[in-house]
């Protein structure tokens, strides 16, 4: 089969997917890396697939380039039914690509899953949820209707749009990773800012002040917390200068601003 022609340019930015149990989040990213508002006049159509009840299919607009499709029923539907929502929701995807003219920035499950969430309800759904069905079933209608796809370790992609995004741009943690995911597919490195570094600092000073009021095992600043603590400030203080591949390994800055992040909450 002859590939068709792209009608995408990865030269004007990259939309970028996050995938979860209950749909996509996603973020019109320009080639700057930053988030872009979308066009004037720009709609999401309902799915003339879907019509089984009121709210099947849920579009929920950022006008700052953001956007999350919902279905609810993809969470817990049956293997068959599943699988025609995920085609559906696909579908969607590819067409805004496609509105765009951007490529595709989606997650490259074979790096497993990147997630920073501490919703239980919502940690159950996504234990289980085949994740790269969604995937692959973006990428093989991108591939029919000639729209680039750019697949990118999701490696702290979470962690990334927790600290540096969500908060600035007043949005959910998953579309916060796919700003990140979109800024990867571009090739930027993820800078540790000033703006972090008193983030950082803020709760460090937050968990002594627990500490010092509520003495104890177990509470205020833990004796895990503060080796956490140590072991981010020597990492903070050299992350900008490594190279990319070292920023986004396991053991990277981000990996301890994932355990703060999960010890604070």
């Amino acid at each position: 089969m002859t590939a068709p022609e792209l009608v995408t340019d990865p030269n004007r930015g990259y939309l970028g997917i996050d995938t979860n149990p209950d749909g996509v989040a996603l973020a019109n990213v320009n080639y700057f890396g930053q988030p872009e508002p979308w066009p004037e006049g720009f709609t999401v159509p309902y799915p003339k697939a879907l019509h089984k009840f009121a709210g099947e299919f849920q579009t929920i607009v950022h006008p700052n380039g953001f956007l999350y499709l919902k279905i609810p029923e993809l969470a817990y539907s049956r293997s068959f039914r599943r699988t025609y929502l995920i085609g559906v929701l696909a579908q969607v995807v590819v067409n805004i690509a496609r509105v765009l003219g951007k490529s595709i920035a989606i997650e490259d499950l074979g790096f497993g899953k990147d997630r920073l969430d501490t919703d239980k309800k919502f940690n159950r759904m996504a234990a289980n949820f085949p994740y790269r069905k969604i995937t692959e079933a973006i990428i093989r209608k991108a591939y029919k209707e000639g729209v680039g796809v750019k697949p990118v370790r999701p490696a702290h992609t979470s962690t990334i749009g927790y600290w540096k995004y969500m908060e600035r741009y007043g949005v959910t943690i998953h579309h916060a990773a796919a700003l990140a995911i979109a800024r990867r597919a571009i090739g930027f490195k993820e800078h540790i800012t000033k703006e972090l570094k008193q983030k950082i600092q803020a709760i460090k000073e937050k968990l002594n002040q627990k500490a010092n009021s509520l003495p104890g095992e177990g509470k205020g600043m833990t004796r895990k917390v503060k080796q956490q603590i140590m072991r981010l400030g020597e990492k903070v203080s050299v992350h900008n200068g490594l190279d990319r591949y070292k920023q986004e390994s396991f053991y990277s800055v981000w990996h301890d601003l994932k355990q703060l992040a999960l010890s604070s909450r």
